[in-house]
């Protein structure tokens, strides 16, 4: 379970490939090597610059065509979907309007659409809906390379890039839902979240703190945001610097239909403030029963469970 939560792995099959020296991942898809590279050509399959797996023609709805070029100096989203999958439609929809948002703010910045779609001509149709760009669907082992490169295990997934090809984050999706005005573009990391059903999603990609406050409102979530932030960001600054993933993502959460049925699901007690940590994939959850909680308390509490010296109870 531990590698399951550390890899992220969502489904099986799933194959990872990992420098043994340094434990870091290689490649998250591994199957698509096999699948696309039987003879070991490009072994040792190390991912490789953004710039390098996209270069080549993409495609304009307008059937114009460009290439890599014209991403250079933006920001870019890269955006698997498909249009016989319901999520990916209604994602698309509100992701034209923050585009246009973006574009008519001025903003240097672009979307290259890898498909997911089973045709040609579904292909052709759903990228009809779209203004921005296309990995051509021939062009199928460029796509499977950038599904590579990300580790895209479902779909929709909006990768965000910054002008430089680095990645911003994997969870554009959640991001252009909580964002429809684009204020917060282009959508760095926040070190905590309030919980709310868009961003519920990100519960089952691994450990997460949970703050349970009493609060009705958005702004009474600020003292609780502000109490747990300093360690959030702590973690993020370790472990950035270090080249990994957080291992635990952090959320407060007021008195809202969300939160009680976080509540229900995990079976928590109705107590606020309550502190815990929830691991969906292990089905596990820590409470840390307190009468006042601190940023010591807090800070203690993850030093404990990434020691592994808390004591799981069952979801």
């Amino acid at each position: 379970m531990k590698l399951w939560n550390k890899y992220k792995v969502t489904s099986i099959p799933s194959l990872v490939f990992v420098d043994a020296t340094t434990g870091k991942v290689v490649c998250r898809n591994g199957l698509l090597v096999v699948r696309d590279d039987p003879k070991g050509l490009e072994f040792p399959w190390g991912p490789k610059p953004f710039a390098e797996v996209v270069a080549g023609p993409l495609l304009r709805s307008n059937r114009q065509t460009t290439d890599g070029g014209a991403l250079e100096g933006h920001f870019v989203g890269v955006y698997f979907s498909a249009h016989w999958c319901p999520p990916c439609r209604s994602l698309t929809r509100v992701l034209v309007e923050s585009y246009q948002t973006l574009k008519e703010a001025g903003q240097k910045f672009e979307i290259v659409f890898v498909s997911a779609d089973r045709s040609e001509e579904s292909f052709q149709q759903y990228f009809s809906e779209m203004p921005w760009l296309a990995v051509p669907y021939s062009d199928e082992a460029r796509r499977s390379r950038l599904n590579r490169l990300y580790g895209i295990q479902g779909i929709p997934t909006l990768i965000l890039l910054d002008a430089e090809g680095h990645m911003i984050t994997r969870q554009g999706r959640v991001e252009v839902l909580n964002d429809p005005e684009c204020r917060l573009f282009p959508w760095h990391p926040r070190p905590v979240l309030e919980l709310s059903e868009s961003n519920a999603v990100q519960l089952h990609e691994g450990p997460c703190l949970v703050l349970f406050v009493d609060a009705e409102e958005e702004g009474e979530l600020e003292p609780a945001k502000e109490l747990i932030q300093p360690i959030a960001e702590k973690l993020m600054v370790k472990y950035k610097a270090k080249e990994e993933e957080m291992p635990l993502l952090f959320f407060v959460a007021g008195e809202d239909d969300m939160s009680d049925s976080l509540r229900d699901y995990t079976n928590l007690p109705e107590a606020a403030p309550l502190l815990t940590i929830l691991d969906m994939s292990a089905r596990a959850k820590y409470v840390r029963d307190v009468e006042e909680i601190t940023p010591l308390v807090v800070e203690q509490f993850v030093n404990d469970f990434l020691s592994e010296k808390l004591k799981p109870e069952p979801i």
